[in-house]
């Protein structure tokens, strides 16, 4: 049996920045194991090359919902990543930390050390943030966050402005004094390429000695002796393998995949272990519980001035940009579909921002069957006004179907299954149109095409944003961390099991303010932080 110091499973946001923390002082020897493969393909490094990776099963796990009611009866596409780095390497790659209310709420939850103001100094650390270091940016750190306000499209300041007319401030940086307003996102790209968490943390690791890394190898069990952590089980190139962890097993593998794999090794609720058959080592319902995720919809239009579709959609335009990047690293290519945004609050009772701004300037409303199509859009002048919700009140669940690894776990969104979810969204489209029909939008607005000017009434808001919303890709908490109705303490270890713990966005106690990738990392960066401190000396 293979023996190392620590087995850290999934080599995602979090994991890559584990297995590199814990093997930088070169005491420990550390295992990962990633059921996908390598990071090393064209259209992962690209940035936009993400349209290419959402349904392709090689890199993308393309789990789905269970048909869901608050989503008309539809059942939701989730992709994530399956591949090194994660998530991180298919994602759209703006860096937004979350709102500093979020982490305050979750240390007062009952979790000390995870307040703001212990975590700003370690996303300081993190970050070699291009616009410079200040109180809150980082500069030297591993993971490269661009500055895009150079670069993007000049509609996306039409945008800006008339976020402004409708009353929102400008915002130079959604991670520094607050993130109320209307400005550019930033994101994790370096010279042209994705700065995945594999590039910033997992290769440079993997040039050490005591760091292995085993693609293909998918978890199916944990091994305990008595209620203690003291290896992996996982499946590769046919074969069945144990790995063994002479100190701790740490779980990385997501808000999908480490439930079920905690169920799929007897952790869990203990009816639905029992009845698949599966021995109860700990009973714990909260395993899979309390699943929360943003959700998403865009307001689509066409305008009387290019945009990006010009330029994607001929072939000679694709040639163009396609030059660009390979010989330059430079233009659309370069860049994330969503390149302005912000935050706004639905209604002044708020005491903060509750909903999301995105803005994109180009179209992709005739979809292509098994295609995001990123780089074909329409063939009009299109852009599209997007916006998802902060902090939901609607929870699910992710739950083993059977014994067997390789089924799809079952996913229960429950979308919109409260009624503050929903009048939250109602408001939030009435002030996306309200935004659109600013001076600086209107304008150059020829028609909305979707959900089209005949969706006037509440209820026929309410039944589009049903029928068309959709995951914004940042499920969390089916593991979360708290004194009580959690599955870990602070400090990452599991309730009532030793040398496990589980450090990725699973652990939220509640979902944050933004997107999560960069609250994965610090998840994973606090996590080894706290894992080398319990085993100093």
């Amino acid at each position: 049996m293979q023996s190392y110091d620590f087995i850290v499973v999934g080599a995602g946001s979090a994991g890559s920045v584990v297995a590199e923390r814990l093997s930088a002082n070169g005491r420990f020897s550390v295992l990962v194991l990633e059921a996908g493969g390598t990071d090393r393909r064209f259209f992962v490094q690209m940035p936009l090359g993400y349209g290419k990776t959402f349904f392709d099963p090689a890199v993308n796990w393309n789990y789905r919902t269970e048909p869901d009611p608050g989503l008309a009866g539809n059942a939701d596409h989730w992709p994530r990543g399956k591949l090194l780095g994660g998530s991180s390497s298919i994602n759209a790659m703006v860096w937004v930390r979350g709102a500093a209310e979020d982490f305050d709420a979750w240390a007062a939850a009952g979790n000390p050390g995870w307040a703001y103001a212990d975590l700003l100094p370690l996303f300081r650390q993190i970050e070699d943030n291009e616009a410079g270091a200040d109180q809150w940016r980082g500069r030297g750190g591993p993971v490269h966050v661009t500055d895009n306000r150079a670069n993007v499209h000049p509609l996306t300041h039409r945008f800006l402005k008339a976020g402004v007319e409708a009353g929102l401030a400008l915002n130079e940086d959604f991670n520094g004094a607050t993130q109320e307003g209307v400005g550019v996102y930033q994101i994790t790209t370096r010279n042209g390429r994705r700065m995945s968490a594999a590039r910033a943390f997992l290769r440079p690791a993997m040039k050490r000695e005591n760091v292995r890394v085993e693609t293909h190898a998918l978890a199916t069990k944990i091994l305990f002796e008595g209620t203690r952590a003291t290896g992996v089980q996982y499946r590769q190139g046919g074969r069945t393998l144990n790995a063994r962890a002479g100190r701790e097993v740490v779980l990385c593998a997501g808000s999908v995949a480490t439930p079920q794999l905690l169920q799929l090794s007897g952790i869990g609720p203990a009816g639905l272990l029992q009845g698949l058959g599966i021995e109860v080592l700990l009973a714990n319902a909260h395993v899979g519980a309390n699943l929360q995720d943003h959700l998403g919809i865009n307001y689509t239009y066409k305008g009387r001035l290019p945009t990006l579709n010009q330029i994607l959609r001929p072939w000679w335009g694709k040639a163009l940009v396609g030059l660009q990047y390979l010989l330059l690293h430079k233009g659309p290519l370069s860049m994330s579909m969503n390149q302005g945004g912000g935050f706004f609050r639905t209604d002044a009772s708020q005491k903060r921002p509750n909903m999301q701004l995105y803005f994109q300037a180009f179209s992709t409303v005739l979809p292509k069957p098994g295609e995001r199509p990123i780089l074909s859009p329409d063939p009009w002048p299109g852009f599209s006004i997007g916006l998802s919700n902060c902090r939901p009140s609607s929870r699910g669940s992710i739950m083993i179907r059977s014994s067997d690894p390789l089924d799809h776990p079952k996913i229960v969104a429950n979308a919109y299954s409260t009624d503050s979810d929903v009048s939250e969204m109602l408001a939030a489209v009435k002030f996306l149109r309200r935004l659109a029909s600013m001076p600086a939008m209107a304008e150059i607005i020829e028609a909305e095409v979707l959900p089209g000017p005949a969706c006037v009434t509440d209820d026929e808001l309410v039944a589009d944003f049903r029928a068309r919303s959709g995951t914004v890709y940042h499920p969390v908490s089916t593991c979360r961390m708290g004194p009580s109705r959690s599955v870990v303490d602070p400090r990452l270890k599991v309730h009532g099991l030793e040398a496990l713990r589980i450090v990725d966005a699973s652990i939220f106690p509640d979902n944050i303010s933004g997107n999560t990738n960069a609250a994965a990392i610090l998840t994973g960066w606090k996590g080894a932080e706290m894992i080398l401190e319990d085993w100093d000396g």
